[in-house]
This record gives structure tokens, sequence and C-alpha cells, in this order.
């Protein structure tokens, strides 16, 4: 009897056990009828996902009927109500069109595109997958109003709207919420240091003032690049790239892209993952040979031969000027340039490298998204070609992240440390000074190059006779001598007279949180606080920053909060936000956004919106603590702490009196100097000897009023249109610029613009100095645009998209002497065309991209000139085979176009060709 009760006992239990317990299987397809990999199943708080087949098992604890939800990031969610063990379950996830799609950066909360308060751009896995470029961060400037700053082959930014060069620093680029900039720079350098095509889920960027909500340095835009959690992505990954470069200044090269990702889910707690890139490639050549003339204001045609001053973009040593009266008995106005030694000269390794390594470990102590735990490293090394007040060849770089991040529903907290070695870099016009010196002194030169020219003044070719009879002692590229001085100058620390190595071991810590009340207010509204924290740690043994004698640390500081609020049966949306910024060098900042959104139409389809954004930049720790001595000027930067520090002693010599020895003091560069360009440039309209006016510098400050549209228009029963367009003004204050200076080594510079009799006789011997001064423009600046996008499927399964954009500015009374030219660089008008099938036949699909920019002026400390219109036009064609989990790419980049460069003095980019092959992504 007791046997039989056990019996019936057990059998009770397990009936009870597999009612409550129910294990389901089922297929996921895409569109096309393909296996979904790692869609995401879930029913309550169990979830499982599809495997590489489209395979899923999920464990319902709970009694049936229930219904499970299958998603996928940019595919429309599907609902499945099981009724049965045994039923057959088979779904299809349709890719979400554009709009649809869902955001999280707009508001720091998920919402769909068309719902955003703000202009926003996105790039997910669909996009990626289409890409026409050689990677993904090269195909985010076919989006519409985003401007690539193709420096070269290894160094390439994001920007939108406008006013920036190379050192990007009025754009935010953020990793899984880390800040890329590097702390030495304050600014990004592109994917150098950032996410391999492998782990990269999607790109968000938000064109425009985004200080209310992610504070200083969001003043152009903000761009956040998120990767794939190895709880949904799991599995080894690789892609292997080869292809061509061709130039004509290079040749035809190869490069090669290599890139595996490793991650695994151990259980519902745990997580990892491992990722890892490298590519190598021949960098374009930078062969600008054009001649700049005084503060390179225009760029002309001239042989180094037909002329005394000639300083060719890309040549180095020539920088050092003198007038020929100070070698001879000529009449004074004749300026006297070495010659210099060109870039291809000064590069031992013309080849850019890039290695990048990350891992991250997850915890779940729940075994769900409720809460989740984080500890991840990043770290980048290589070589590539940097231009900013010079170009600098940056060798074995070096950049590292740590983060530990914990976050959860409604809230995150996180906290990472970021630092860079400058390694073995060096900085190519100090290096070119340095060499010709090492040859023969500026001094024996020239006065060289006079006594010859006055030896061939008859001939037609006297200037080229001069030229190579002095340059006779120069050190020649290839020798040992050359190799010797070459090695000698870029080991030395540019803070010696016979260097030009930079030395930079700068860091920064930060901590940021965000916390949403939602959940605790009944859902009546989305109410968020944060803050965040940094402390600046800039280390440059006097190479870059003032810091030889005296440590710099900077901190800053900001609180912020949002409130959102959907009315009128959700069709009317409220957003406000507020955040206040401090840095210990300036003034607090506040900066407030409004936006309204109101749906129109049955079915909320059509959204108008207005919005009013804010955003400062405080000037980067290069700006505020600049101390850079390349020979020609020093570069300075203006904050009071920095100007506390100079102090210059100068060797003033006079013939048959002797020396005598004067000092230089960061008041005197602030309050007794002239504008460079009053004193040298016959051309300048002002008065001669202009004093400057110019204080410490200050953040910058953007006001900016937005509005916008966006519809999802159904054409058919298949086709539906996106359309998106937006149009801003924006008004800007005390952009940052550069502003050459000469200082007398003695004298004074009265107010009226005078030199009394001592600073005549400092000019009349050239007893200066010459600065660049980092400070902000007296004149006003307001920009404004619009732009269009479009998007759609033609022939059913074609895909077809366009977008127009323009953008332009307008100066207001000019205070800065027509001095401040500010950095636009970015074309009034550009288009861009996308037209593809993914599956145009059994596995096969190709894409289309063209780009057409029209003719720009390219503004920099480095060089000024003109930019010229260009199309280019990138194409691929791609093959699936599923049986080997492979995509086969083959594609080529700016195809039937000529060279072309974004800014005079980069690398002239040339045609690109790859194949690629992808497995199990």
């Amino acid at each position: 009897m007791l046997k039989k009760q056990f019996v019936m006992i057990v059998f009770t239990l397990c009936a009870l056990s597999s009612f409550a317990q129910v294990k389901i299987s089922g297929l996921i397809y895409d569109e096309y009828l393909e296996p979904f990999y790692s869609a995401k199943i879930t029913q309550g708080s169990n979830f499982a996902l599809s495997n590489v087949d489209g395979e899923f098992t999920l464990v319902i604890k709970d009694a049936l009927p229930q219904t499970i939800r299958v998603s996928a990031f940019g595919y429309k969610t599907e609902l499945v109500e099981v009724t049965s063990v045994d039923q057959q379950i088979n779904v299809v996830l349709k890719e979400n069109i554009l709009l649809d799609q869902v955001v999280i950066s707009a508001s720091r909360v998920p919402e769909r595109i068309i719902e955003s308060p703000v202009t926003i751009e996105r790039l997910g896995l669909g996009d990626i997958r289409k890409n026409t470029s050689n990677s993904f961060y090269d195909g985010l400037t076919n989006l519409k109003g985003i401007d690539s700053r193709e420096g070269n082959y290894g160094f390439k930014s994001i920007n939108t709207r406008g006013f920036s060069d190379f050192s990007n620093a009025r754009f935010v680029q953020l990793v899984d919420g880390m800040d890329t900039a590097a702390p030495a720079l304050n600014f990004s350098a592109g994917n150098l240091s950032g996410v391999s095509e492998l782990d990269i889920h999607s790109v968000e960027v938000l064109p425009g003032a985004s200080s209310a909500l992610y504070g200083a340095n969001a003043y152009n835009g903000i761009m956040l690049l998120n990767t794939k959690n190895p709880f949904d992505f799991t599995g080894i990954s690789v892609l292997l790239k080869g292809g061509v470069l061709s130039q004509k200044a290079a040749g035809t090269n190869p490069f090669y892209d290599a890139q595996i990702r490793m991650a695994y889910r151990f259980s519902d707690y745990f997580a990892a993952k491992v990722n890892y890139s490298y590519f190598e490639a021949e960098e374009w050549h930078a062969t600008d040979m054009r001649n700049r003339e005084i503060d390179s204001a225009n760029l002309i045609d001239g042989s180094l031969n037909s002329v005394t001053d000639y300083d060719g973009v890309n040549t180095y040593g020539d920088e050092l000027f003198a007038d020929l009266s100070f070698f001879g008995n000529v009449r004074p106005g004749i300026l006297l340039r070495r010659t210099g030694y060109t870039e291809q000269q000064l590069l031992r390794d013309t080849k850019t490298k890039n290695l990048k390594f990350s891992t991250s470990l997850h915890y779940r102590p729940y075994g769900d998204e409720s809460l989740e735990i984080q500890l991840a490293t990043r770290l980048a090394i290589g070589d590539n070609i940097f231009q900013g007040s010079s170009r600098f060849a940056q060798r074995d770089y070096y950049i590292g992240q740590s983060k530990l991040e914990v976050k959860g529903d409604n809230f995150y907290v996180r906290g990472y440390y970021t630092r860079n070695d400058a390694g073995n870099s060096y900085d190519l016009t100090k290096t070119g000074i340095v060499m010709n010196e090492a040859g023969t002194s500026f001094q024996n030169w020239g006065r060289d190059y006079f006594n010859a020219l006055v030896a061939n003044i008859s001939s037609p070719n006297a200037l080229e006779l001069a030229r190579n009879f002095a340059d006779r002692n120069r050190l020649q590229p290839g020798t040992p001598a050359f190799n010797q001085a070459f090695d000698r100058v870029t080991s030395t620390l540019i803070t010696d007279p016979n260097g030009s190595a930079i030395y930079d071991r700068s860091a920064y810590i930060h901590a940021d949180g965000n916390y949403n009340f939602r959940s605790l207010l009944n859902d009546w509204a989305d109410v968020q606080v944060g803050g965040s924290y940094r402390q600046y740690n800039p280390d440059s043994k006097g190479t870059i920053f003032n810091d030889a004698n005296e440590e710099i640390e900077v901190e800053e500081f900001g609180i912020y909060s949002q409130i959102q609020k959907k009315l009128f049966d959700e069709r009317l949306k409220l957003t406000a936000s507020l955040r206040y910024d401090k840095s210990e060098n300036f003034k607090a900042n506040y900066s407030p956004r409004f936006a309204v959104n109101y749906a129109l139409g049955a079915n909320k389809g059509h959204i108008l919106r207005a919005s009013y954004q804010t955003g400062f930049r405080n000037p980067t720790i290069q700006e505020q603590y600049f101390f850079l001595n390349t020979s020609v000027k020093t570069m300075v930067g203006s904050t009071a702490d920095n100007l506390r520090r100079i102090n210059f002693t100068n060797f003033n010599v006079f013939p048959g009196i002797g020396t005598i020895i004067t000092n230089t003091t960061g008041d005197e560069i602030l309050n007794n100097s002239v504008l460079t360009r009053s004193v040298y440039d016959n051309t300048f309209t002002g008065p001669r000897y202009l004093k400057s006016a110019y204080t410490e510098i200050q953040p910058e400050e953007v006001k900016t009023l937005e509005l916008g549209y966006r519809s999802i228009l159904r054409l058919n029963n298949q086709n539906n249109l996106d359309i998106d367009v937006n149009a801003y003004y924006s008004q800007h204050r005390n952009f940052v610029f550069v502003q050459d200076l000469v200082v007398p080594n003695y004298g004074t510079i009265l107010g009226t613009g005078q030199l009394d009799a001592d600073a005549q006789l400092a000019f009349r011997n050239a007893h200066v100095r010459e600065f660049n001064l980092v400070t902000n423009s007296r004149s006003e600046v307001d920009s404004y645009g619009f732009s269009i996008g479009l998007h759609t499927k033609v022939f059913k399964n074609f895909e077809l998209g366009a977008n127009y954009n323009f953008i332009d500015y307008k100066m207001g009374e000019d205070k800065d002497f027509g001095l401040f030219d500010p950095n636009f660089n970015t074309p009034k008008h550009s288009a861009k065309l996308q037209f593809g099938n993914e599956r145009l036949f059994n596995n096969f699909g190709f894409n289309i991209n063209a780009r057409w920019t029209d003719a720009y002026r390219w503004i920099s400390p480095f060089v000024k000139g003109n930019v010229a219109a260009r199309t280019v036009i990138d194409a691929q064609l791609n093959y699936r085979i599923p049986s080997m989990k492979s995509r086969f790419k083959m594609g080529g980049t700016n195809l039937f176009g000529k060279e072309y460069f974004v800014a005079p003095g980069a690398g002239q980019i040339g045609q690109l060709y790859y194949l690629s092959w992808i497995i199990n992504n």
C-alpha cells in the first residue's frame, strides 16, 4: 500500500512539474526565409537566443497558453501565442523601416527615431552589412549631414554641422558610454581606439548641440557606438580582408585587415567576450608642394628654385625665414627661407598600423537584464600621421581604457580610466628644422646663398644656383650621416633645441551616472537625474603642455535633470532638460534644452518637432596649457594658470656691445604684443604694429533653434517612404582660434599701438619672439542649414535612399581685423545616394553609394587653402554561403574618381579595392 502511494506521489509531482515547466522549440527566419541568428525569444523573465540555424529552445515555467515575444534590434517585434507543447513555432522577423528603429541617445530612454525630439542618424546591423566602404566607420559619411575628416588612411574622424579641423574637439564620441577622447588631445582619434567591425552593434549620431544631457564638448554633436553584448551575441566570428590602395604618389600597395571576436554565455548569470583586430596599409602620401604665403593665408603654385621664400605645405625645415638684407647689403623686404625636406624623406616608415584589443566580463546577479555588472578593458597601439598645428608622425602610440559599470532597468553608474602614451612620436616641422641645422647653421647657409646670388646675378638661373651652392653641405636623405642625425633628432625631446620627439603619458579618470524615476512615478513621466565628474592629469614633460616644472591637474563636474511627458493621447510630447557644469579654470555654465513633438494623422505617422538647444565647449587641456615650441613660433594656451608659468630667457646680441639678457613672461604675451600680420604682411589693412587686445581663453557657447518633420508614408501594401526634414539656426560666441603674435624682447607697446624707443630697437634688430596664442575671437558667428532624407524600396526589394544637406555661416561685425577666419571647413552643399538589393538572387546582393560635395575653404593652424568639389562612388558585391556560415564581399571606394584630399597638407585619397570573408557574423 505504501509503495503504491509513493508511486502516486512521484507521478503527481512529475505531472505538476511538467505542467508548470514546458520546453518549447521553434525556428526564426528573416524576411528572405534565411535562418535568423541571435533573435531573442522571451516569456516573462525567461529568454533564449536563436542559433546560427535559427533554432531556439525556451523553457516556459507557467501553465499554457502563454505569449512569447520574438525580437531583434532593427526588426519588428513579433508576439506568438503558445497553446500546446507540440505547437510548430515558425517566426519571420521583418526589418524595421528606418524611422521605426529604436534609439536611446536623444533622450537617454528608448524611443523610435520618428518620435525623437531632435535630429538623429543611426547605423544598425543591417546598414553595416550593406556598407560599401572599407569599414563601418568609413560608411558613416553616407548618413545625412555627416562629414568625415579623412586626414589619412589611419586617421579619420566624424563631425556634424561644421567648425572643426582634424582636432575635432567640438564633437564627442562614446563607446559603450566611454569617451574615446585621448587625454592629451581631448578629442577622439576616430576609430583607432574604437570598435572592431565584428563587435559593433549600432551607431547613433546626434548632430548639433547636446550639452544639456552630455555636458562639455558636445558642441557640434555626439556619437554613441554600441557594442554587442555577449549574453545576446555568442560564438566565434572572424573577418579577413585584403586589397590594394592605388595612389599616384605612392603607387599600388597591398593592405591587410584581420579581426576575431569570441563571446561565450556561460550561464544566465555570466558571459564574456574578447575582440582582436589588426590592420596594416601604406599611408596616403602627402605631397602638396604648393607654396604658402605669410600665415598660409593663400596657397600658390611656386617652384622652390624660382623664389627665395618657398615654404612648401608638405616640406619641413623651410619654415624659418629672415630678411635677405640680414646677410648682405640689399634693400630690405625680401624674405629668404631654407630648403626643406619632404614628408616622405622624414618618415622612416610610410605604413599605418593599428592593433585593437578589448575584453569584457558581464555578470547578471538575477539571471536577467534587470541588473548587470560589466568590467571592460580596451587598448590600441599603432602608427599613423596626425595633422594639427604641425604634421606629427605618431609611432608606437598607445591608448587604453578600463571601465566598471553597474546598470539596471532604470539606472546606470560607471567609472573609467583612460591613459595614452605617445611612444616614439615626433614633430615633422621641428625635425626638418633641426636636420637642416645639423648640416649647417641658418646664418652660414644664408650667407652662402647671398654670396652665390651676387656672384651669379646676371644668370637667369641665379636663384637656383644660389640655392644649390648653399645646400652643398646639407644632409642628404638615405646617407648614413642623415640617418644618424635623424635617429638622434627624433629620439631627443622637442624641448631640447636639437630634438623633435613628443613625450605624452597623460590620463584622466571619469565617473557618471543616471537614474530614471519613471517606475516610482507610476509611469506618469520620464524624470531623470544624472551627473559626471572628470579629472585630467596631463604629463608631457613640457613637450606639449607647460608641465616641465609644475604638474597640471584639472577637475570638472556636471549635474543635470530631464523630464519628458506625453499628453493628449500621446500625440504631444514635451521634453525639458537643464545641466550645470563647472571646470576649475572657468566660470560655471548652464545648458538648457526644450523640445516639443506633435503627432498628426490617424496613425500618428506625421510628427512635427521644434527644439531649443544649447551647447558649450571647455577649451581642451591643450588649448588651456599649450606650450609647444617648434623653433618658429611657440604655441601658448591662455588660461591664467598657464600664463603664470611662462618665463622665457632672451639672449639679445648687439654687435660691438655684447649680449643683453631679458625675459618674456606670460603677462607680456597677453598685454605687450602686436599682431604678426601687422608687422610682416604688406597686404594687412590695419595699422602697422597693431597691439593685441586678446584676453584669457573662455569656453565656447552655442544656442540653436531647430525645426523638423518626420513621416512614414505608405506607398502601397509592401513599401513605405520615410521622410526626415530638419532646419536649424545657431548663434556662436567665443570661438576659440589661434592668433599669431609678436612680442619684443624689451620695450613697451603703447596703448595706441605705437612702439616706444626700446621696442622700436627690438624690432629693428629682430630681438622678438613669435607666438601662436590660443584665445577667443571677439567676432560673432551664426550658422544655419537644412537637410532632407528620403528612403524607400522600389521594384519590391531594391532599397533607394537619398539625402541633401545645406549648411553655411555668416560673420557678425569684424572685431578681429580680418584675422579671424572660423574653421568652418565644410561644404555648403552635399548630396548622397544609396541603391542596392541584399537578395538580388539566391544569396547574392549588391550596394552602391555615391556622394557629392562642393568646394570649400579649409582653415587650420597648419595651413589654409581651398578644397575642390568631388564626387565619390563606392560599391560592393556580396555572396552568402549559409553552409559555411560565411559572407564574401568584394568592393571598391572612389571608383572612377580622381584623387582628392579633405584638407591641404593631408594625403591625397586614391582608390581602394578590397575582398573580405566574414565567418559567423
